[in-house]
């Protein structure tokens, strides 16, 4: 009989209890417990499983599940007899900063002030007796989500001190999820003063804890050293491409495999593979996207689960404002191509605005490109990343973000494909018109030089959208020998006898010599012509009737096409 799978459920007592569907990922503990790290922050992308082991860790570890061996008979790690004397034994403090999201900086301060003083209610035992002085419970009771900053610095380092002397056991502490508030404040404009909290916070829980025995913090990113850790040395970092810990989150294809052997959908192992499998962290490869799978065995349909539970509003904000060079990756990406690229896995969040290679370190760590390989190169060993998109359901989610950029006008956008795809001329002119009106601003990342930047944001952010729309029907290629200006899109259909081939030259008018659109779009279809582009077309047997010239020719915000 199948077991029933309760999707979302992230609380480890509660599956076994009802004994739903679940991966034994049980071996974590012993991994984690022998290598005897002081404090661990493993990233993972979101839906990996990072909050259901946090709770597994809870359900072993804390004393509070003293009399539930019942929990791990059966589990893998139950096999180990010095495990089972370790099961129940200590206090431990179990946070998440999962629902830390708010668009002010006060409003976040009271989120997390929330979580800590969640922990003190469940811990009123303390009160009683005389484990506590007078003082100590004064500033006990005084914990609330109205306490000062200072205060709740030193909370769960006073908290992790009274566990200790009641349990004559020092502390473990788990913190989930704890970069979402992170990125909220980069989101909404508050970063610098929420670190500066958050620092304080942390020195005081896992530097200056004499009453810390491990710890273990999971997040999606690795953010910088010297943003929130900076007086963390005993910190051990577990990142996607790191080897520790790699098969502990996500399932692996033996796992997803025997699950889809015991659901009856054996026979669709090689279509669950294109969509779900890709993810690669440190040297396992043919890792799975948990959410995804467990929704599948669910419905037993191919949808793209895991890449609909996120707006994927910073990526999306930082590809559409990234520069050529940025969009042209994208490109190569969105056509099944590697790209290779230098970056730090650090998030420095005050630096995405600077460094656009930051934007891989953020992709790679959410899981939309996987590293293929990591070459260290020179004296100083720089990491050289081989990225390319993780899977088709990934692939997904991008295209559904290129064609989220034209929501602004998403009318006049569809009316141009269409009249686009039918050679229309004038309508052309007019939707696409409109369209640059629109968006033109909405690419632009307003640090350098308007006018020569918007027209080449926007022709990137085209191409990206005309791949998303168009993929079904066509291959896209976009040529970029000489820089902007001279940029070509060749659309090889899949049926020339559906569609035509098309292919589309860019020109900004030369202001210089005065150039009016006229004759840049007369330069343009010279350009295609003298080329010799169509060579590639009809070499693959295209007819030189099925195949369309477009200049279109940029003047500020104004657009002007032509055609022969």
């Amino acid at each position: 009989m199948e077991k029933v799978i309760s999707i979302g459920k992230q609380n480890f007592a509660s599956l076994r209890e009802n004994d739903y569907f679940f991966v034994d990922k049980s071996l974590f503990i012993k991994s984690w417990w022998e290598n005897g790290d002081d404090i661990t922050l493993i990233t993972r992308p979101r839906r990996f499983g990072k909050t259901l082991n946090m709770s597994m860790l809870e359900s072993f570890f804390s004393n509070k599940y003293a009399e539930r061996q019942d929990l791990f008979e059966g589990l893998l790690i139950w096999k180990e007899e010095k495990y089972r004397e370790l099961q129940g034994t200590w206090p431990l403090i179990f946070l998440s900063f999962a629902a830390v999201k708010a668009a002010k900086l006060e409003d976040a301060k009271i989120q997390i002030k929330q979580q800590i003083t969640r922990v003190y209610e469940e811990n009123r035992y303390l009160l009683e007796g005389n484990i506590l002085s007078e003082n100590e419970k004064r500033e006990y009771v005084n914990v609330t989500m109205y306490m000062g900053d200072a205060e709740a610095a030193a909370a769960l380092n006073n908290m992790s001190m009274y566990l200790a002397r009641y349990w004559r056991k020092n502390t473990i502490i788990l913190l989930d999820e704890y970069d979402t508030p992170m990125q909220e404040a980069y989101i909404h404009g508050y970063w610098q003063e929420f670190t500066d909290f958050v620092r304080g916070l942390f020195n005081a829980t896992f530097k200056t804890n004499p009453y810390l025995e491990r710890a273990v913090m999971t997040g999606i990113t690795r953010v910088s050293k010297e943003s929130i850790f900076s007086d963390l040395n005993n910190l051990q970092v577990v990142t996607t491409t790191s080897d520790l810990y790699a098969d502990c989150f996500g399932f692996t294809e033996e796992e997803v495999f025997a699950a889809l052997d015991d659901f009856g959908l054996k026979k669709n192992r090689e279509l669950v593979r294109q969509w779900y499998d890709g993810f690669i962290f440190g040297k396992h490869r043919d890792i799975y996207n948990p959410w995804s799978i467990t929704n599948y065995l669910k419905e037993k349909k191919i949808k793209p689960y895991w890449a609909s539970t996120s707006s994927n509003t910073l990526i999306g904000k930082l590809i559409r404002m990234a520069s050529a060079e940025i969009k042209e990756k994208m490109e190569d990406l969105i056509n099944g191509k590697e790209i290779l690229v230098s970056f730090d896995e650090q998030m420095v969040f005050e630096q995405l605005d600077h460094n656009e290679n930051a934007i891989w370190s953020l992709l790679l760590a959410s899981g939309y490109l996987k590293a293929e390989t990591v070459e260290y190169r020179g004296i100083i060993l720089k990491p050289w990343y081989r990225l390319c998109i993780t899977n088709l359901e990934t692939a997904g989610m991008f295209n559904e973000m290129f064609r989220g950029w034209f929501e602004l006008s998403e009318s006049d956008y569809g009316r141009f494909i269409k009249a686009f795809m039918l050679g229309d001329l004038e309508a052309m002119n007019y939707y696409m018109n409109k369209i640059s009106l629109t968006t033109f601003s909405y690419f632009d990342v307003g640090k350098e030089d308007s006018e020569s930047t918007e027209p080449e944001r926007f022709y990137h952010g085209f191409v990206l959208g005309l791949m998303a729309e168009q993929a079904e029907s066509y291959e896209i290629r976009s040529n970029r020998e000489s820089g902007f200006g001279r940029y070509d899109i060749m659309m090889i259909p899949h049926d020339y006898r559906q569609n035509p081939a098309i292919i589309i030259e860019f020109k900004v008018c030369n202001r210089m010599q005065k150039e009016t659109m006229e004759q840049a779009v007369q330069s343009a279809l010279r350009q295609i012509k003298d080329q010799n582009y169509e060579t590639e077309l009809l070499a693959i047997g295209i007819p030189k009737e099925r195949i369309r010239h477009y200049g279109f020719a940029f003047n500020g915000k104004k657009v002007l096409i032509g055609q022969n």
